[in-house]
Parts: C-alpha cells; structure tokens; sequence
C-alpha cells in the first residue's frame, strides 16, 4: 500500500473519481477512502474484490474440512451407511 496514493479524503474522490477508477486499474490495489481523517470506506476494482471473494470461499472450504477431520479424530463422526439407511427410513425410501 502507497499511504501517499492509496489513502484518499472522500472528497478527492468525490472530485476524481475517474482518476482514483485509473488508479486502481492500473495497480490493482484498493484505495482507503477517509472521512474527518477516519477510514469510512475501501474501493477496489471488480477483478481485485473477485479475487478476495475466491480466496475467502477457498478458506472457507478449507476451514470445514479441517473440522470434519477433527471431527473424526475426535469420534464425532457416523458411519455413512448408518446416516443413508436413515435417510431413506425417514424419507420412505426404499432399498
């Protein structure tokens, strides 16, 4: 992060959007939009915030995972013929 680019009053932005738009094209990195000198908002360019949507659905998958193996390590899984047989005895399904 460039604090001398990427951080902008929102007014800067209110003014150049087309500008602060060209900048994030051009280096792919978010842009810290600050209100009375706080940090009030963070805008990114579509292909940048899909990448963070990925990675955050690739650790998710992940994180559940490694809980359904600690799971079973710890003894809290079942047998899935035992869940499908009673599945289908619930759900009237024959065999």
């Amino acid at each position: 992060m460039d604090i001398t680019k990427d951080i902008q009053p929102m007014t800067t932005f209110r003014n150049h959007s087309a500008e602060i738009l060209r900048h994030l094209k051009e280096t792919g990195r978010p842009v810290v939009l600050t209100v009375n000198g706080r940090a009030a908002a963070v805008v990114q360019d579509a292909e940048a915030y899909q990448r963070l949507l990925d990675l955050a659905a690739e650790a998710s998958a992940e994180e559940g995972i490694r809980q359904g193996l600690e799971d079973l390590r710890a003894g809290r899984g079942r047998d899935a013929k035992e869940v499908f047989d009673e599945l289908r005895a619930e759900l009237g399904i024959p065999r």
